[in-house]
């Protein structure tokens, strides 16, 4: 018994003849005459009889069209359901998603503006951490999927999509004379007043090598923990910072500008979820809408 058949019941019983109803469904009559008979072998039950060329119904078939019709009105309500899902009219009660602290202020409201308009039925919840802690929401299944930077092993049980790279820049004020270098290098940043970012993190660590193998002492006037406030800080002509190019596109908006930091390093971010666990039509949606405004704040102007 499937689906079809039950169709050519109740379009049966609403025109009484053959010929209408495979009018009605795009069939042929034979092919209407065929599933009536498969419907009849499948429940074992006579369901018409012909009358001088008419289709008579059996007491068996007006019984069990209730049951067709129920089941047919079940159908639509899920292919209805599963519609409203593709197009983002209905989905999950909410999406969670991580992203760095430094991607709150104009990254998330520009992903979130379009995503918003085409999944008017979802609710988004953001998280913004570290690296560290969005691995550990993936992991525990807190949030559906993260954005981080890819730094050595990401943990048991998640799997990371890398969606963009990045090299060591600083970042200087516009009226700053390390603007007029083509590129930086540590030897220049002697005296510089730094704004320096992630105390005894794997790449910051690495930095602070760097300055030791060049002979070059640190002056370090302010510590702090996002790249959005070192690139504010920046801004207010309170020092010079060394990010990645990712963050520091970011944010083309601020007085300031962003060279070559040598020696160069590079940096790859990704999209962390948890292995095993598919996400949904309307997180899948937000990743991509993640991937698009990547593209859009990392391309060249």
């Amino acid at each position: 018994m499937n689906i079809k058949q039950l169709e050519v019941l109740r379009t049966l019983l609403a025109t009484g003849s053959t010929i209408a109803t495979a009018k009605t469904m795009g069939l042929s009559q034979s092919g209407v005459s065929r599933l009536l008979q498969q419907l009849e072998a499948d429940l074992s039950v006579s369901l018409f009889v012909r009358d001088k060329g008419r289709l008579i119904p059996t007491p068996e078939a007006l019984l069990l069209a209730r049951d067709a019709e129920n089941i047919l009105l079940a159908v639509d309500r899920m292919s209805g359901h599963a519609e409203d899902l593709r197009s983002g009219a209905a989905g999950p009660e909410v999406v969670r998603i991580g992203l760095p602290s430094s991607m709150w202020e104009h990254f998330a409201p520009a992903m979130l503006a379009h995503y918003i308009r085409d999944f008017p039925g979802v609710r988004i919840e953001t998280f913004f951490e570290t690296t560290t802690a969005i691995n550990k929401l993936v992991e525990q299944r807190v949030i559906d999927f993260g954005f981080l930077r890819m730094e050595g092993d990401s943990g048991p049980g998640i799997e990371v999509e890398r969606v963009a790279t990045g090299e060591s820049v600083c970042v200087v004020p516009k009226d700053h004379p390390l603007a007029r270098l083509e590129e930086i290098t540590v030897k220049n940043l002697r005296d510089v007043p730094l704004i320096l970012i992630g105390r005894q993190r794997p790449n910051r660590m690495a930095l602070d090598q760097t300055f030791r193998r060049a002979g070059v002492k640190q002056i370090v006037k302010i510590e702090t923990h996002t790249n959005s406030s070192a690139c504010s800080y920046v801004a207010h002509g309170l020092g010079v910072t060394i990010i990645s190019s990712f963050y520091a596109n970011l944010y083309r908006h601020l007085p300031v500008v962003h060279r070559p930091f040598v020696p160069r390093t590079t940096q790859e971010f990704g999209l962390a979820r948890a292995i095993g666990t598919p996400l949904s039509i309307a997180a899948h949606a937000l990743s991509d809408a993640l991937k698009r405004q990547i593209h859009v704040s990392q391309k060249s102007i």
